[in-house]
């Protein structure tokens, strides 16, 4: 399949010129800085934040280069992995025309993103076991399908997608396949990083808010080839990362061993919260996981969400969404949080 990126990308697109930011416009090293109408005495806070921060994050990103194998130029760092949908929506989505596909259940911000922009979603459900329907999508498919949104591990079921289905999308369809890995650190599935040489339609998208435990910073990441990362450059806010996030995050990045430490630790929690979780009476079915969450079927689930509630133990309600009938997502905690959540429901009583 020959792939042409420009195809894709919408005309005005196309045709804007970027914001172009004194920090753009300048490289190299100075000492007076007087091209961008900040306050040069300072700020009330022990650090430069009275200076923009790099628009292109580039010290961040040689970090998380060095981290996932992988060259700056194929990084783009949002707001969360939520700017990176946004982004992808904007570029190359024409609003009332276009279309995009995504797997129900699935992450809501997909659809939520979709509506904003006004592009049309088409649905096909997961089959029984969450795995792709591939008859189903080749008949969603038409010539205005531009994006396909595939989470694996996938939100709110906790499975890995097939890789084989994924890589029959990426050799069959002509628009962008986005894999979703937000869940990835606690996969036995490997990321799709390195098939990125291999496929100009792939763009992966990872973020440091869950196994890097940094929900608070908001930093998303978006890996995939040249072209697509060179418009989600030219689209972006110029200065979409702030200075703060960007120095704690590069800290963070260089604390590897207590992220694989907690990630392990995660995977025996989940092993052993699913365990405990299938001995009360009411459990009827704990779906496998490669995720940080299970996702439980309950008898009178509701019910069981807000007794939890009422004991200060906050689950998430999935009974209402596709598939997940009577099911709640329960995320692995701590030891002793977990131990509490288990103790609790013990005393549950219908």
């Amino acid at each position: 399949m020959e792939f042409n990126i420009e195809t894709l990308v919408r005309e005005n697109i196309k045709k804007m010129t970027a914001y172009s930011s004194a920090r753009h416009e300048f490289t190299g090293a100075a000492s007076i800085y007087l091209d961008a109408n900040e306050n040069s005495f300072g700020s009330p806070l022990p650090a430069n934040y009275n200076r923009y921060p790099d628009p292109l994050q580039l010290t961040l990103k040689e970090k998380i280069s060095q981290i996932k194998g992988i060259p700056v130029q194929n990084i783009f760092t949002g707001n969360g992995s939520d700017e990176a949908i946004d982004l992808l929506f904007r570029i190359f989505c024409e609003p009332g025309k276009d279309n995009v596909i995504i797997f129900p259940p699935t992450y809501g911000m997909y659809e939520v993103c979709a509506e904003m922009n006004d592009i049309k979603v088409k649905k096909v459900p997961l089959l029984e076991d969450f795995q792709l329907d591939l008859e189903g999508i080749e008949q969603a498919i038409d010539s205005n399908t531009k994006l396909i949104f595939v989470c694996s591990p996938n939100n709110p079921t906790g499975n890995s997608i097939s890789r084989s289905d994924i890589e029959i999308l990426l050799n069959n369809f002509d628009g962008l396949v986005i894999i979703d890995e937000a869940y990835i650190n606690y996969a036995k599935q490997k990321t799709f990083i390195p098939e990125l040489t291999e496929y100009p339609n792939l763009v992966i998208l990872q973020t440091l808010s869950k196994a890097w435990g940094l929900a608070g910073l908001r930093l998303g990441m978006a890996f995939a080839g040249l072209p697509v990362i060179s418009y989600m450059n030219k689209v972006k806010y110029p200065y979409n990362i702030n200075t703060a996030t960007q120095q704690l995050a590069i800290e963070a990045l260089s604390n590897i061993s207590s992220v694989n430490n907690w990630t392990k630790t995660t995977v025996e929690q989940r092993e052993w919260l699913a365990e405990e979780l299938g001995k009360l009476p009411f459990t009827q079915k704990i779906y496998p996981s490669d995720a940080n969450f299970l996702l439980v079927k309950m008898t009178a689930a509701k019910l069981i969400y807000t007794y939890l509630t009422e004991k200060g133990i906050i689950v998430r309600d999935r009974s209402n969404v596709l598939l997940c009938n009577d099911c709640l997502r329960i995320t692995i905690g701590t030891p002793d949080e977990n131990n509490q959540l288990i103790e609790r429901l013990k005393e549950y009583t219908a």
